[in-house]
């Protein structure tokens, strides 16, 4: 009789074992990831394609724009991003306040020609509290192509950029604005 107390213990306590070793296997089980990895789900990829970039390109130091990024690679940011044989030859930034007690917004601005037309683009900058420019790469493109101008202004509303002026207005002459969303300046 007590062998079969005993061995009716061991058998309970091996099935309570086995129960719970099983238990813990189909746990473990549960928490592995699946075969497909997050790196290779398209919405994934969709997603961080989309999440924006930022870049620091300029400081402003004792009120003056100190780059950090050489002009040569603006210049050729530019011309990557017309992508269409224009020759970019003026790369500045620029400050845009209409009144004082306004925030300013400063835009990177590129320069050039394309067959013999004047050009334009202007990429605004996020502005941070420690006197930071950075270009993000969901910042969106303003163009300008001179039709017989041989210069063509930003029209600015506020600190936006709304339009465009042609130097000289001479019968025929015109500035076309397109606005593109996003950039591919530092890739």
């Amino acid at each position: 009789m007590r062998f079969s107390r005993l061995s009716g213990f061991y058998i309970v306590f091996a099935a309570g074992l086995l129960a719970g070793l099983s238990s813990c296997e189909t746990t473990r089980r549960q928490q592995m990831p699946e075969f497909s990895s997050p790196a290779n789900d398209p919405t994934k990829i969709e997603q961080r394609q989309m999440e924006a970039v930022s870049k620091l390109v300029a400081e402003i130091s004792e009120g003056k724009i100190v780059y950090s990024v050489p002009k040569d690679q603006l210049t050729r940011g530019f011309i990557h991003q017309f992508n269409d044989g224009t020759t970019v030859d003026k790369v500045t930034i620029r400050k845009v306040q209409e009144r004082p007690k306004d925030k300013p917004v400063y835009y990177l601005v590129g320069l050039g020609l394309k067959d013999g037309m004047f050009r334009g683009m202007a990429i605004p900058l996020q502005y941070s509290t420690d006197n930071s420019l950075y270009l993000s790469s969901n910042a969106e493109r303003y163009v300008i192509e001179g039709v017989g101008c041989t210069f063509c202004f930003f029209n600015f509303e506020g600190n936006k950029i709304v339009g465009t002026t042609c130097e000289e207005n001479t019968g025929g002459s015109s500035c076309d604005l397109t606005i593109k969303d996003n950039n591919t300046f530092f890739k």
